[in-house]
């Protein structure tokens, strides 16, 4: 399944396929047995890449950018403020076993195991535009399934009008956990039940053809394409249906900075910097820019779930 925005991209917005070197054993065996691939579209000059893997029809070939852009430039406070240090100092933390708790306002409060999850689940290959609240961006092929077909197995109650999001709390393995930097750890988020049960709304095991690396987020992470990048939290734990609006770390941190709903919109300035325009990551030109989209692109899909008054808002 391929899914884009509604502008086409450019030849420099999309991140070279290259393979991941730390390749997660449940991702092989699924490969493998031929349980992922059948339908999942590929944009990359050479459709062979990986078994089952099939260009998608009318797809332009797009010509790669340095993989190292996505591999070594990411937000992940546990380990260090620094963005090219999180891929070296992530290897520490554990992620197999994997295990992942739904509970609050559900009928079936369950935990599972990352591998069960995994054969419930028909992954799928979606290609979205990832843009930080930093005012840059980058075009990530995902792999993953809708967060709305992991609820299910829960049954929401209809008293469940929010979502919330835990990380993984491991302070030997995450120096600012252990440290208590900056944040309340574990890291939090949330959304609205409507936003987590969209179409769009995927958890992520994989990227690229393979799976995740431990500085994206391995070995689950939430990707919300129409909203800035923190809300796209990593290393999921534990997931909690709730009534009422959750805490979450950065607006606990920054509240006049960084808001619960956090959409994509050019109109609407952080306190500090517009967001009027990104910086490209992995452009021919390190400078280039481009315009920044309402809802990143997604609009027609995720319009309809804001009020006027939402979009007024950079929360």
């Amino acid at each position: 399944m391929l899914i884009k925005t509604q502008a086409s991209l450019l030849e420099c917005e999309i991140t070279d396929p290259e393979l991941f070197k730390q390749r997660r054993q449940i991702i092989k065996g699924l490969l493998a047995a031929g349980l992922i691939g059948k339908g999942i579209a590929r944009a990359e000059a050479n459709p062979n890449h990986l078994p089952g893997y099939k260009l998608a029809a009318n797809n332009p070939v797009l010509t790669p950018t340095p993989s190292d852009i996505v591999k070594n430039y990411t937000n992940y406070y546990e380990f260090t403020f620094n963005k090219e240090d999180s891929t070296r100092l992530a290897q520490a933390l554990p992620t197999d076993p994997w295990q992942v708790e739904i509970s609050g306002e559900v009928e079936n409060p369950i935990k599972l195991q990352l591998e069960d999850v995994l054969k419930q689940q028909s992954l799928q290959e979606y290609i979205y535009r990832f843009r930080c609240v930093e005012a840059w961006s980058m075009v990530v092929p995902w792999i993953g399934f809708p967060l709305a077909e992991l609820l299910k197995l829960a049954k929401p109650l209809s008293s469940a009008r929010f979502v919330q999001f835990t990380t993984v709390l491991n302070p030997k393995a995450m120096p600012n956990q252990l440290h208590s930097t900056m944040i309340d750890w574990p890291y939090r988020e949330g959304l609205r039940i409507d936003e987590a049960t969209h179409p769009l709304t995927i958890l992520a095991v994989g990227m690229y053809g393979d799976s995740l690396p431990k500085q994206n987020g391995a070995p689950l992470r939430l990707v919300v394409p129409w909203k800035y990048g923190f809300k796209s939290i990593k290393a999921i734990v534990k997931i909690e249906l709730v009534k009422k609006p959750p805490i979450t770390s950065w607006n606990q941190y920054a509240p006049n900075e960084y808001g619960f709903y956090a959409n994509v919109n050019p109109n609407v300035p952080h306190p500090r910097w517009s967001q009027a325009s990104e910086r490209l990551l992995g452009s021919s030109l390190f400078t280039s820019r481009r315009n920044t989209e309402l809802f990143n692109g997604y609009g027609d899909q995720v319009a309809s779930l804001y009020s006027d008054m939402d979009l007024r808002h950079f929360f």
